[in-house]
């Protein structure tokens, strides 16, 4: 590219002089001076061209070479602070967490060898099919696991009819702030003199599933009440509802709770079902189903009385179980009753697949200190709050009935 340029220049040397020559009348002397200083002239210009151009690539070329060197001096810096931390790593306690993790594993492994065993033998027992009626095991009526109830199912039917049955609310609340996180619909009965008994007095032990189901209904609809009122006030509640088999096997019942929870998705938020956990695991195909259906809705499920924690919590929650109730007190005394875990590791372990534990049951505060250091933030229990009435503007009111009945129909 040099050679053609300074060819041009030679050739407009040669030009300028002829031009000076025959042009200008110049001598021949003075017509090749003229063309040496202009041919002169034009390599000067050329030459300090290229070298301004060069000295600008230069340039650019050492800022890019700066700009690398910053890089790899960076790089630099971060491999010797990662030399510097494995240096100062200490490989014991890396082990130590290893064996940890590894033992941890085997936990896991026989807890899965112990839950197969258990389904293995427990498959000749399985309910019956989906679509049949269920029916309460019976029991010997002396076997002394669970006392008979005080109150006949003739007697708590009359009580129905003359609108005796009605429902308290207990507190759950969040721990340590002890803050309100939702309420346990209890039903309760009054007697001729004024006097309530709590469920284990009048609930049906075996049989006299209609008035499980009576029961459970009236609760749907009280819970329907309030969490309407809570939303228009503006302070939407948390409701447990009671649920068990005797509602979910029966199809007219089923079909109705399904349709009460359709038809209230705005406050199906609101609504999680208490079922008994031995119930929970013998849900056939077709309840399944219905309670899925329900999640699908926005309600949620919470299993009362869970005696071990060696279950699949992931696919618990994948069902919409939201919380597992443990009694407090076996907790606390027997915590490798639950799982084999550490009795501070158990609640952050079922945390993981979205699941709380409730402690119920409290009775002291010495057990609230205790649960505080396993981690466990819902409780509920005597020692926090009893079962009472629920607040007049929330509650409805039936005409004629006393201020501390509630109601039992909801038109709509």
């Amino acid at each position: 590219m040099q050679a053609l340029v300074y060819t041009l220049i030679g050739l407009a040397a040669l030009a300028v002089g002829a031009t000076s020559y025959f042009g200008l009348a110049f001598t021949p002397t003075e017509a090749i001076l003229a063309a040496i200083v202009f041919g002169c002239a034009a390599v000067v210009l050329m030459e300090r061209r290229l070298r301004v151009r060069a000295e600008n690539r230069l340039e650019r070329a050492i800022e890019d070479l700066s700009r690398l060197l910053a890089t790899d001096a960076q790089a630099g810096a971060v491999l010797g602070q990662r030399i510097n931390a494995l240096t100062d790593l200490n490989a014991g306690q890396r082990l130590e967490g290893m064996e940890a993790d590894i033992s941890v594993l085997g936990t896991v492994i026989r807890q899965v060898a112990e839950a197969v065993a258990e389904i293995e033998d427990r498959v000749p027992t399985r309910p019956a099919p989906a679509g049949e009626r269920y029916i309460a095991p019976a029991a010997p009526v002396n076997s002394g696991l669970e006392p008979e109830p005080r109150i006949s199912s003739d007697g708590l039917r009359q009580a129905m009819a003359e609108n005796r049955l009605l429902f308290h609310v207990q507190p759950v609340v969040t721990l340590p702030q002890r803050r309100t996180h939702g309420f346990d619909l209890v039903p309760r009965l009054m007697l001729g003199n004024g006097e309530l008994v709590d469920s284990v007095d009048f609930m049906p032990r075996r049989g006299s599933e209609e008035l499980v189901r009576r029961t459970e209904g009236m609760a749907m609809v009280e819970a329907i009440t309030i969490a309407r009122r809570a939303r228009s006030n503006g302070q939407p509640l948390a409701l447990y509802i009671p649920l068990s088999r005797a509602t979910l096997a029966d199809h007219v019942a089923a079909e109705q709770l399904a349709a009460s929870v359709e038809a209230n998705r705005a406050v199906a938020p609101s609504f999680t079902f208490l079922v008994p956990h031995t119930q929970w695991v013998e849900l056939t195909t077709g309840e399944r189903a219905l309670t899925d259906s329900m999640v699908k809705k926005g309600a949620s499920f919470s299993l009362s009385g869970v005696t071990g924690l060696r279950m699949d919590v992931a696919e618990l929650a994948a069902q919409g179980v939201r919380s597992l109730r443990i009694d407090a007190s076996r907790f606390i005394d027997a915590p490798e009753t639950f799982t084999d875990f550490h009795a501070t590791d158990i609640a952050s372990y079922v945390a993981r697949s979205g699941v709380v534990l409730l402690a119920s049951g409290i009775t002291s505060e010495r057990q609230i200190v205790e649960l505080l250091d396993a981690g466990i933030t819902l409780a509920q229990g005597p020692y926090i709050g009893v079962p009472g009435p629920i607040r007049p503007d929330l509650a409805s009111e039936v005409p004629g009935a006393p201020l501390t009945q509630q109601l039992r129909r909801v038109e709509g």
